[in-house]
């Protein structure tokens, strides 16, 4: 998990803002995540930011269960609440609070059943809590057509290398 003040997650954010104006420019409506922190809030502010330049994406927030953030600290709940706050609609898929495991399963289900496809941080080489969501989807695609694009580690560290180098190089010119 990085620190809110990392200056890796500028990086992640302007891959993901990337990726998300090409899924908007091939006609992509909605963006919907489940509000975990990180790479789903991550992605969260970012739709929201777009909404300036493409007013027509939408934000979901589908959450597992209710009172979702209340055991995060309070930096983190601010900034969860800053982006429920700006969603364009939020619900839950279970209306309890936290009881099971069975609750973050149903989530992801929930989502990949309702979603034409996803864009997942996922590297089989540090699997990490998105190997759920990856293997529900995985098995979704059996019998759906059902988009599954996938990023690395390496992905995200090329993206960072290749921004570098147009940075050093518009520094160049000035």
């Amino acid at each position: 998990m990085f620190k809110a003040d990392d200056p890796k997650i500028t990086y992640i954010k302007k891959f993901f803002k990337k990726k998300l104006i090409e899924y908007i420019e091939q006609g992509v409506e909605w963006v919907v995540v489940s509000g975990n922190l990180g790479t789903e809030l991550w992605v969260g502010e970012t739709t929201i930011e777009l909404k300036e330049e493409y007013p027509a994406i939408k934000l979901a927030v589908i959450l597992p269960y209710t009172n979702f953030s209340n055991k995060w600290n309070e930096l983190n709940q601010i900034y969860f609440n800053s982006i429920i706050e700006r969603a364009d609609y939020v619900n839950y898929t279970s209306n309890d609070d936290y009881a099971n495991p069975g609750q973050l399963k149903n989530n992801q289900g929930f989502i990949v059943r309702n979603t034409d496809g996803c864009l997942l941080f996922y590297d089989s080489e540090h699997e990490g809590k998105t190997e759920y969501f990856y293997k529900q989807a995985l098995k979704y695609q059996e019998n759906h057509d059902y988009q599954m694009e996938t990023i690395s580690f390496d992905d995200l560290q090329w993206f960072i290398n290749d921004l570098s180098e147009e940075e050093s190089f518009e520094e160049e010119q000035y």
